[in-house]
């Protein structure tokens, strides 16, 4: 097991951490957004990034686990906040018995206070690799002298050999808002939700474990303090519309986003939250 940091020695290329852990699992994570790019398990990658993701820092990168904060949508600030468009720091990274840990840091600076969320923050983000997990879990500490709220996800892109064949389950009887057609408080009636159009929903206080399933793979999200969970696929006209995104890709992937969007997160100054998700490969070629 073992953690290596790679400089972009070409002057355009971004730093990585790249983690190596037990049993050919592996993740790779970009400090700029903290952004993880990759995670393999049981020999397989299970995150998609689009072939023509920008890697450069010139925008945020289309694929992965995105992090947003402090705003999830549009809004005040720019799509989705500045989390994702900035430069983390590499605190520690060490191995334990079952894995390897990386703890990276964001703490608000001379241009974040001058947007319109101003305040002190301290985010410590670890993510957590073992043979078949990947655990992401965000710190979030108000260290200013007034209460903040905010909003924050965890844009997963997830892999799957074929969007036509995929499932996602645990959503059943929870309720949701489709900002594709319209409606806030719809009920999901799904066993298995599949996708075959354009899907952006917003599912509220989503109560346990959702699972993506196609054919014999498997992915398990667990969340921990995250109460939503947004599915999002952009299908063939959506992916016609950005620079960032590959027409024939969306067949690929599907987004299961874990976080707190419907409603906000609210700290005092000195308090903390722990929020986050464990992602975990379930199909039948992880099984050990």
């Amino acid at each position: 097991m073992s953690v290596q940091k790679f400089f972009g020695a070409d002057g355009v290329s971004l730093e990585r951490v790249v983690i190596n852990g037990p049993q050919g699992s592996s993740a790779e994570v970009y400090l700029y957004g903290a952004t993880v790019t990759s995670w393999k398990c049981a020999g397989k990658e299970r995150l998609f990034v689009s072939k023509l993701a920008k890697l450069d820092g010139s925008k945020p990168v289309r694929g992965g686990i995105p992090l947003v904060f402090p705003q999830f949508g549009p809004g005040d600030l720019p799509q989705h906040g500045f989390a994702r468009t900035r430069n983390w720091t590499l605190v520690y990274a060490e191995e334990h018995g079952q894995g390897v840990v990386v703890n990276l840091q964001l703490k608000d600076n001379e241009d974040t206070r001058a947007s319109k969320w101003p305040y002190k923050f301290d985010l410590l983000y670890t993510i957590d690799l073992t043979a078949t997990t990947l655990s992401t879990i965000i710190k979030y500490e108000n260290v200013d002298s007034q209460p903040f709220s905010f909003t924050s996800l965890m844009h997963t892109y997830l892999r799957v050999p074929d969007i036509a064949s995929t499932t996602v389950t645990g959503l059943k009887d929870v309720v949701y808002a489709d900002k594709i057609k319209g409606g806030s408080d719809l009920v999901e009636e799904r066993d298995a939700v599949t996708v075959n159009a354009n899907e952006d929903r917003v599912y509220v206080d989503v109560p346990g474990i959702v699972k993506v399933n196609c054919g014999n793979e498997s992915i398990a999200i667990r969340r921990f303090n995250f109460k939503d969970i947004v599915l999002w696929n952009p299908w063939a006209e959506k992916a016609a519309e950005m620079s960032d995104f590959a027409d024939d890709e969306y067949p690929q992937m599907i987004c299961v986003e874990a976080g707190t969007v419907a409603s906000k997160i609210t700290l005092n100054p000195g308090q903390t939250i722990s929020c986050g998700q464990i992602l975990t490969c379930e199909d039948s070629s992880s099984r050990i």
